[in-house]
């Protein structure tokens, strides 16, 4: 069994063509609202990984007929409502599907119950749960993470909910994908002016509305949703940024040309951000805040590691609730390769840049975390003797990452446990 990965530095720019996976904050998405819609949706250039196939298997559990003719597609055909689960959805530690599916469960009439591994039932949800409640809901998380109950009733009365998305944008758009199903319009309201990656807010609106749902902005920080049932339609998923990244790092590190298939303008996802930063190396900014391209961060933090000099990465707090505690698990995992070469200040992550010549062999352990893992690989296309434990959790969100490597001529070392 292969328990760890060494990355042997390229000798040679990498070049080639790499077609990342679609996206899993779209794939999610547009998986939950064809569920929700009346008829069969075709789903193309989907991801198929461990958060999505969770999603799938939750919503098969709930009645919803989820087909996969091709390795990038699913066919959803939904009856416009869900069924009550025979025994509780367990989710990994997807938290898109989580915090998704417990809005969701608001269509059963019926109690459900979601649940995760250790890591999901770490991960804050009662932001969601008392905005939920708000509108009429019952729903509880007794320790404010996953395990959650919620009773439905098919539908909610409430017509105004404030929600704090400070910890997550995740929290808002699982009320806006929940809101068609009031009894009347439903008006979503910041509170407090923090929010993690509002853009994802936006890929919400944008997939609501091809499935039919009158969504509207109001101001900066409210939105205000119309009562109706979701249509079926067909829905292309564009290729995930966060993925690209590691890509458009490798291509600065190495000197070379990776032809994704897309531009970056291209995008709609907000760690589509982070490619303008990645031009820049080996001068990146001082200061980057990374509140907007949260997941960016981890890689943008392993290109830093060879920057000509330090970065300060800011408005990353959001980073310890994920996964893992990112901000920690980076400063803890690129001092391997240099004592003090990334240290924690408050929320603030440092990374002072040093010779890769000076840096040591390091084992980087990744907390079952497909982001750490795959930014910390980066390192190993400079620094020799980097070996990536528990390679296999990048299944997460980007199976074929390790194939993506070597197919550029990246030489990969299995290691036995």
């Amino acid at each position: 069994m292969v328990h760890g990965l060494t990355i042997i530095p390229p000798t040679h720019p990498l070049r080639g063509r790499v077609s990342p996976p679609g996206s899993k904050s779209i794939t999610n998405r547009a998986l939950l609202l064809a569920a929700l819609a009346k008829g069969q949706s075709r789903l193309t250039g989907a991801l198929k990984s461990d958060d999505t196939r969770y999603m799938a298997q939750a919503l098969r559990a709930m009645g919803v007929g989820i087909e996969e003719p091709t390795e990038t597609s699913f066919l959803v055909s939904g009856t416009g409502g869900l069924a009550t689960p025979e025994a509780p959805l367990f989710l990994g530690n997807a938290g898109t599907a989580v915090r998704f599916l417990t809005a969701a469960a608001a269509f059963v009439r019926g109690s459900v119950t979601l649940t995760g591994d250790a890591h999901m039932q770490k991960r804050p949800i009662g932001p969601l749960i008392e905005a939920m409640r708000s509108l009429g809901i019952e729903a509880e998380a007794p320790s404010g993470c996953p395990p959650v109950t919620v009773r439905g009733s098919g539908s909610f009365e409430g017509t105004r909910v404030s929600v704090d998305a400070g910890l997550s944008s995740q929290y808002v758009s699982a009320l806006l994908m929940l809101a068609p199903g009031g009894r009347g319009p439903v008006e979503i309201v910041l509170d407090g002016d923090e929010i993690g990656a509002r853009g994802y807010i936006d890929l919400t609106c944008a997939a609501m509305r091809h499935f039919g749902a009158d969504v509207a902005p109001r101001g900066a920080g409210s939105w205000l949703v119309q009562p109706g049932p979701y249509r079926a339609a067909d829905f292309h998923v564009e290729p995930d940024a966060s993925a690209a990244t590691y890509l458009w790092a490798a291509e600065v590190l190495t000197g070379g040309a990776i032809d994704l298939g897309i531009a970056a303008d291209d995008f709609t996802q907000p760690d589509a951000k982070a490619y303008q930063v990645i031009r820049q190396f080996p001068n990146l900014p001082a200061v980057i805040d990374g509140s907007q391209m949260q997941d960016a961060v981890p890689t943008l933090a392993a290109l830093a590691a060879f920057n000509r000099t330090p970065v300060r990465f800011v408005g990353i707090a959001n980073l310890r609730v994920k996964e893992c505690d990112r901000v920690a698990a980076m400063a803890t995992e690129l001092s391997r390769l240099r004592p003090g070469l990334a240290v924690e200040e408050g929320d603030d992550l440092v990374v002072t840049p040093a010779d890769a010549q000076t840096f040591a062999p390091a084992r980087i352990e990744t907390y079952a975390d497909h982001r750490i893992a795959m930014s910390m690989a980066l390192t190993g296309l400079r620094a020799p003797g980097v070996t990536i434990t528990d390679p296999d959790c990048v299944g997460k969100t980007y199976p074929a990452y390790w194939q993506a490597l070597s197919d550029l001529g990246v030489k990969l070392e299995p290691v036995a446990g």
